[in-house]
């Protein structure tokens, strides 16, 4: 084929330049701060849950505060010195945090038998840990009096022994155990599962023993969603009310819990005594809460170091 039959090539087509250059990431600014989203419609969804946020949560918690406010600080100061809201909070945060420490050692140990363990009934036990976040807290309460009761199936082994725990500050320590053991569990046994073998092998081919892989290997791992498990159990455990009235005797400075006593005030028509005793809850249960951040932050600080 001659030049002259062949054919003429095409001229190359200019670049697109909207397909050639990199798009800017679209820049929005959110209150003060400019922030950069891919997303559409961030800032109304923002608004949006904010909203929601404020009237759920935020609007109720400002309405209880100024109603506390309206005691005064003298009024307020004379109301928490009072012996009965004192052996209330004594009662209620020493039987939390005994709680939250059961929860975290028993809920660790049942959630590393459900990973790393086969045994007929698995998903069953492992079924019956939700449990109490189905039962109702007054049903929870119930069955728990009939079994330690006196004349119940544990409560007449323990009787012979001197051992009563329904209707005494033990039975408050069943009943918050009871409603927090399920929350460790369930924040440990993700972590469990997604943990691989291989570092426990390699721990035992270099000479440790099981303790020694345990506070080397595993704790560190498991020990952030270990705080988160105890935050929530012990949070939780401030909080109950149905299961704790059933099982505790309620007598006032020895194991009455502090929400029986807002409720109590409640039906004694005191609402601002109930605010500024819920007030202090609130703000108890913040710095709380706080503190356990705080130390989850810390075990993670060296581990992404």
């Amino acid at each position: 084929m001659t030049e002259a039959g062949r054919e003429a090539p095409s001229p190359a087509l200019p670049a697109h330049p909207r397909r050639d250059a990199v798009l800017p990431v679209r820049q929005r600014r959110v209150g003060w701060f400019p922030r950069h989203s891919i997303l559409p419609g961030f800032g109304l969804s923002l608004g949006i849950t904010l909203l929601v946020l404020s009237i759920i949560v935020l609007l109720p918690l400002a309405a209880m505060m100024g109603d506390a406010t309206s005691l005064g600080w003298s009024g307020f100061t004379k109301l928490l010195a009072s012996p009965r809201v004192q052996g209330a909070f004594r009662v209620s945060l020493v039987c939390s945090l005994l709680a939250a420490v059961t929860s975290a050692i028993f809920g660790l140990l049942i959630a590393w038998v459900l990973v790393r363990t086969r045994f007929p009934g698995r998903r069953l036990a492992d079924a019956m840990v939700d449990l109490p976040f189905a039962l109702p807290t007054a049903v929870a309460g119930i069955a728990l009096s009939t079994l330690y009761a006196p004349n119940g199936w544990l409560g007449a082994l323990l009787a012979p022994l001197g051992i009563h725990v329904a209707y005494t500050v033990a039975g408050v320590y069943v009943a918050l155990t009871f409603v927090g053991l399920p929350f460790v569990v369930r924040s440990v046994q993700p972590v469990l599962q997604d943990l691989e073998a291989e570092q426990e092998e390699a721990a035992t081919t270099l000479g440790a023993n099981p303790l020694q892989i345990f506070r080397r290997v595993l704790l560190p791992a498991i020990l952030p969603s270990l705080c988160s498990g105890f935050a929530m159990a012990f949070a939780r455990a401030l909080g109950e009310y149905g299961s704790v009235i059933f099982i505790s005797s309620n007598r006032p400075m020895q194991s009455e819990i502090v929400p029986l006593l807002i409720v109590n005030r409640l039906e004694e028509f005191d609402f601002n005594g109930a605010a500024a005793i819920g007030t202090l809850m609130l703000v108890l249960s913040f710095c709380v809460l706080l503190g356990i951040t705080l130390l989850q932050r810390l075990t993670l600080s060296p581990r992404h170091a």
